[in-house]
């Protein structure tokens, strides 16, 4: 199966997922379980999710076990951006080419759905359809607490909104920023195939390092050279803020050229797998090509 195909298949079984899972009327507040599948249900790649997925078809583990773990993990990236968008965050308008969920409901709302969204994950993961032993679950669920926490997505949203002014920016800070921002969220969803598996995620975890920097590389060319007619949603936002960005501190060529050494290193990070890593290797080639 090729790469495209696998991630297409991925996210329809995800989607799948995410619907059964979230039945609007199996809930006492139906809202707020409308605005959770709004932010939740058909959108996006499920990027993250085809990493479980795929990390985990490495050591044979069973399809509907990753797909939950990645579903859980989803949750988390969902709620990521419902909040992100927020008017005290992003502020944004637009989200996949629709209205972010603050703007088709509200801001109660959306953010209730967010934190319905992130804790909604834990429950997924806790429950033993997603795997038959409780310290494989336990190490799900921790692992994913701090990936998302502090130490992880929430630490790097701190440091980037304090992230002002590009002066007083340097390639260091910028890098811990992603390393915990987008980057740890991309750990987890790799290193997460090698829990379920019971395998050593080193490898993996080498492979997701380098494919998170590689995808804020990717997202820094895209704001500058796509519209948001193509992203579906607003471009530039970083420059209008005075954040620094990698194209600001290296150039477009040259972060071009990091974020393609970045492939040849995550597809090295992978050699001991040989061809069973083909689809993941296709996966880093696809981060820096992509065009929205």
């Amino acid at each position: 199966m090729s790469f495209q195909d696998a991630l297409a298949r991925c996210a329809a079984d995800t989607d799948d997922l995410l619907n059964r899972l979230l039945p609007v009327d199996a809930f006492p507040a139906p809202r707020v379980t409308e605005a959770m599948r709004y932010a939740a249900l058909g959108q996006g790649k499920r990027l993250r999710p085809f990493l479980v997925v795929e990390s985990a078809a490495l050591f044979g583990v069973p399809r509907e076990r990753a797909l939950r773990t990645g579903a859980a993990l989803e949750c988390v990236h969902c709620y990521s951006l419902v909040h992100d968008d927020l008017p005290a965050m992003d502020d944004d308008d637009l989200r996949r080419g629709k209205p972010t969920a603050h703007k088709a409901f509200d801001e109660a709302t959306a953010i209730l759905a967010g934190d319905a969204l992130l804790t909604f994950a834990f429950e997924i993961l806790a429950d033993e359809a997603t795997h038959p032993a409780a310290n494989v679950r336990v190490a799900l669920v921790s692992k994913l607490a701090k990936a998302a926490g502090v130490a992880g997505m929430v630490g790097g949203q701190m440091l980037d909104i304090e992230a002002e002014t590009a002066s007083a920016a340097v390639l260091a800070h910028i890098g811990l920023i992603q390393s915990l921002k987008t980057g740890a969220l991309f750990r987890y969803a790799c290193e997460a195939g090698a829990i379920l598996g019971g395998a050593d995620p080193a490898p993996l975890i080498r492979y997701a390092q380098k494919i998170g920097l590689a995808f804020q590389i990717a997202d820094d060319i895209l704001d500058v050279e796509s519209t948001p007619e193509t992203l579906g949603k607003a471009t530039q936002k970083d420059k209008a803020m005075g954040k620094a960005t990698f194209v600001d501190l290296l150039g477009m060529d040259e972060a071009k050229r990091r974020a393609a050494a970045l492939v040849d290193e995550a597809e090295q990070s992978l050699s001991v797998y040989g061809e069973k890593a083909r689809v993941l290797n296709e996966a880093a080639r696809f981060i820096v090509e992509r065009r929205k």
